[in-house]
């Protein structure tokens, strides 16, 4: 019998982040990311772990490369990977997971700009949210907290009533902070990461259900 992440808890609303936590788009990201540091001299192999789970503009900020146009460079890296969704697929469950949540009761919290979080998902096959908070929406990105926090405003839940799906450091320790529970996703890990948070491998044994007093829980998928 397959374990439950929360078996016993309820949330009035579920927060997920997009990249490597409903679908997968490592593969063009890094094409995209992989040839901008090769023209700028930043050494690939050691510089693509940075770029998961930040706004661009802030991936770039922290090299310190000297004259950079910080805002010219993330947008045309931004327009870059909306040019390249080769390969982008959701993560195994995640579309029957997302058709079976109530609309007003989820929200998609990303890094990634509007533009770029619509092409990814249309990519995929997955629905674009009523509620979706952008990497455009808030002046401090992940592990700043402001996304989650916006997120479940609009959403009028209360921070300690929703859970966050993510799968990158940046937006576990941005969830922390933002007073919410954590569920880690692990489906893009080569290797299970330490985490003290419960974890899923994939959506497929798992489903969500509204319970009695219309607050969400995790039933065991049917099969």
């Amino acid at each position: 019998m397959t374990n439950l992440p929360f078996p016993d808890e309820s949330f009035g609303a579920f927060l997920f982040d997009m990249d490597g936590t409903i679908l997968n788009s490592i593969a063009a990201a890094e094409r995209v990311w992989s040839a901008w540091a090769m023209r700028h001299g930043v050494d690939v192999p050691s510089f693509l772990p940075t770029i998961h789970g930040r706004r661009a503009s802030e991936t770039i900020r922290q090299l310190n490369i000297p004259g950079m146009d910080i805002v010219a460079e993330a947008t045309a890296l931004a327009q870059a990977e909306i040019d390249d969704v080769e390969g982008v697929v959701s993560i195994a469950g995640a579309e029957a997971f997302l058709a079976a949540l109530p609309a007003d009761r989820w929200a998609i919290v990303t890094s990634a700009p509007r533009r770029l979080a619509l092409r990814r998902l249309e990519a995929a096959g997955l629905p674009v949210p009523a509620t979706m908070v952008s990497g455009e929406d808030v002046s401090n990105g992940k592990p700043a907290p402001d996304c989650f926090l916006l997120a479940a405003e609009r959403l009028g839940q209360a921070p300690h009533d929703c859970l966050v799906f993510e799968d990158a450091a940046a937006g576990i320790a941005a969830a922390e902070a933002a007073g919410m529970r954590v569920l880690v996703v692990t489906a893009t890990h080569a290797h299970a990461p330490e985490t003290p948070h419960p974890t899923i491998a994939s959506y497929h044994h798992v489903q969500p259900r509204l319970e009695g007093a219309g607050r969400l829980m995790f039933s065991s998928a049917k099969r």
